[in-house]
């Protein structure tokens, strides 16, 4: 399943696994097109965070994920549980070079003209195709992150 996240003319692709055991096993999350991030894997896409990864609840749904869950991680990274040390590194070193290079990966790989051009990532024949997923639900915006 892909999901589009939008803060304000940032744009991101997520991959979204769900496994068999779903709500009781998390589910697991990742971008698809890159991001500058701590706690992101450059090169995967894939998120470290606690809630998610670690303390997932069957009382948390795709909804808390993509409302709350996300939006926190991208506006108050966690560089002290980096999965991209270089973005931790430089974020605690210089806070404005971090937030420099940031804006560098929104520019290239988040634009909303974009949005279609990030190659479909399939996992099972099962899956629905990406314009079953279109709908004005599957957009929100919100403030951009730093």
């Amino acid at each position: 399943m892909n999901y589009v996240r939008s803060l304000s003319w940032s744009v991101w692709r997520i991959r979204v696994e769900l496994p068999d055991a779903y709500p009781y096993k998390s589910p697991t999350i990742g971008f698809i097109n890159k991001i500058y991030h701590p706690n992101v894997d450059e090169m995967s896409g894939s998120v470290c965070l606690d809630v998610i990864n670690q303390t997932w609840s069957p009382m948390f749904d795709l909804v808390n994920v993509f409302e709350v869950f996300l939006p926190q991680l991208l506006l108050y990274p966690n560089p002290s549980d980096p999965l991209n040390g270089e973005a931790a590194a430089l974020m605690m070193r210089d806070r404005s070079a971090y937030e420099q290079r940031v804006k560098e990966y929104r520019e290239k790989y988040a634009k909303p003209e974009d949005i279609g051009a990030a190659p479909e990532e399939k996992s099972s024949d099962e899956e629905p195709s990406e314009d079953e997923y279109e709908s004005e639900d599957d957009e929100m915006a919100g403030p951009s992150d730093p």
